[in-house]
């Protein structure tokens, strides 16, 4: 069974009318615990009752919570998402929170040094305690997974140009790509052109970048794998794009092919951007049905 660590921001999700449990790295965790994996989530939150409720979420799905740390002086993360006519999110993200005052120690070295791969992102490092802890545990971390997740004002192109750089694979959406790779003087519109040139100024040798209802393209050992995604009605988008990644990992690290395995996460992603929230049940025969479809 692989052991996988996430790292970053475990939050709630406030909706117009609704709250949900959220947070890129915990929706990743939660989705790669759901295909029988070994998952560990490393975070922070408050000593309140949202940060009480979000390490019961992880517990209830046998998520290891030892690297989840308890702030008395920060609250418990928490994101105003604003859905537009056709599903798609955009966000108000507190500041600061618990999960920006993440503290190195042993413990956490200890669950990264255990792990087959460590998955991180780039909200994370908005803050220098946390970030400065994700720089320490990386030196620790065997396989490095980069999910960039880019929202203003907080990320640098040097702090993305640094977690490339550490990464063995990275995943983008396709606006993000664009974005950082015209930062890097990248002169070509092509999106295979464009990840052929991340991948050679980072030196990663896997790329992956999700196109929305487009499906996604993936870049393994110099081949690019592709999925033109799959027909569904959005009810919102968020975490569509974690559980995609979640899914990609769960098959590549199971040694089934790249083609399987972009299929496979981009019909887990269209079936989370049809339900609410981030971290819906989805059932095999569900999974099975909509790659049927299509």
């Amino acid at each position: 069974m692989t052991k996988i660590t996430c790292f970053g921001e475990i939050l709630w999700d406030v909706f117009p009318n609704h709250e949900k449990i959220g947070g890129a790295p915990l929706n990743v965790a939660a989705r790669l615990k759901s295909f029988d994996n070994n998952v560990s989530m490393i975070s922070k939150v408050g000593e309140d009752e949202k940060g009480e409720k979000l390490i019961n979420f992880l517990k209830e799905r046998s998520i290891n919570v030892d690297g989840v740390q308890v702030d008395s002086t920060y609250k418990t993360g928490s994101v105003t998402v604003m859905l537009n006519e056709k599903g798609s999110a955009s966000y108000d993200i507190e500041y600061p929170r618990a999960w920006d005052k993440i503290e190195l120690t042993n413990n956490l070295k200890e669950i990264v040094k255990a792990s087959d791969v460590f998955v991180f992102g780039s909200l994370v490092t908005r803050d220098a305690l946390s970030r400065n802890t994700l720089y320490d545990l990386l030196k620790e971390a065997k396989t490095k997974i980069f999910d960039v997740n880019l929202r203003e004002p907080y990320y640098t192109s040097e702090i993305l140009e640094y977690l490339m750089n550490q990464a063995d694979f990275i995943k983008f959406n396709d606006d993000e790509i664009f974005e950082i790779a015209k930062n890097l003087d990248s002169k070509t519109q092509s999106l295979e052109q464009n990840i052929r040139f991340i991948a050679e100024k980072t030196n990663t040798k896997s790329i992956c970048v999700t196109k929305g209802r487009h499906g996604a393209i993936l870049f393994l050992n110099n081949t690019f794998y592709y999925n033109s995604g799959y027909q569904i009605v959005v009810k919102d988008t968020v975490g569509a794009g974690d559980s995609f990644l979640a899914s990609l990992i769960n098959k590549l690290y199971k040694n089934q092919s790249p083609q399987d395995a972009i299929d496979f996460a981009c019909a887990v992603g269209a079936l989370v951007a049809s339900k609410e929230g981030a971290n819906p049940i989805l059932k095999n025969d569900e999974i099975t049905a909509i790659m049927g479809n299509n």
